[in-house]
């Protein structure tokens, strides 16, 4: 009788498991290389490069897109601008080793005590880590600058300026949101006039292939 009982239990169990574990789903996104340059393609022909001041310290908090760096133009001296290309090097987001590289190409000036306005030109070496923000149901990557090669300030401040420049690309770009989760939800209407959306639990990524595969982990639930 009691093994009968243990029986009955696990399969009631299973009756109210099986109905839960339905009710979430993955829905895989790819993004390759291309998809990153017909983008950065489509942003600088459409809008002005993104530029801001070497010493602006915008807050923790904001949250940028990709395109919404491309808003403050500031003009005095003391600025750095973000290039689509700079000798021979491309802004671009590649995939190597399983992590996510992207070159940044720039010019800008610099007003060091004495001198006057200096012009630079230069790239910077960064990479991106991937977060998911479960409130803001959001997709985000933060910058992390690895180096910074600059030519042009023949000799006079070099290392300040590569720091500046280290400095205001991490306090500009981040976070820099890479996709609204809740925009790939589908609206379900039940016929009782209920509505069901997806709702984005967990992410994991996968770099592979030249691509980034993104897997998002939903569940359904009720308006």
């Amino acid at each position: 009788m009691k093994v009968r009982r243990i029986l009955g239990f696990l399969i009631a169990l299973g009756v109210f498991v099986v109905p839960a574990i339905a009710q979430k789903t993955e829905i895989a996104i790819s993004l390759n290389e291309q998809f990153f340059d017909a983008l950065l393609d489509a942003i600088y022909q459409n809008s002005p490069p993104p530029q801001f001041d070497l010493s602006s310290q915008p807050s923790s908090s904001r949250t940028s897109t990709i395109t919404s760096a491309f808003a403050d133009q500031p003009s005095a001296c003391g600025t750095v601008t973000l290039l689509r290309e700079n000798n021979g090097t491309k802004t671009a987001v590649r995939f190597r080793d399983g992590k996510i590289y992207a070159p940044v190409a720039f010019t800008g000036s610099y007003n060091p005590p004495l001198v006057g306005c200096l012009e630079f030109t230069g790239y910077a070496d960064t990479n991106i880590d991937l977060e998911f923000d479960r409130n803001s149901q959001k997709l985000v990557g933060r910058v992390h600058v690895l180096s910074v090669n600059i030519n042009g300030t023949a000799g006079i401040g070099g290392s300040l300026i590569a720091r500046m420049i280290q400095s205001s690309i991490d306090k500009k770009l981040n976070p820099i949101e890479i996709i609204s989760l809740d925009k790939l939800s589908f609206p379900f209407t039940l016929p009782n006039s209920a509505h069901l959306r997806l709702h984005a639990t967990g992410v994991r990524s996968e770099v592979a292939a030249g691509a980034l595969n993104v897997i998002v982990s939903y569940e359904f639930v009720k308006d």
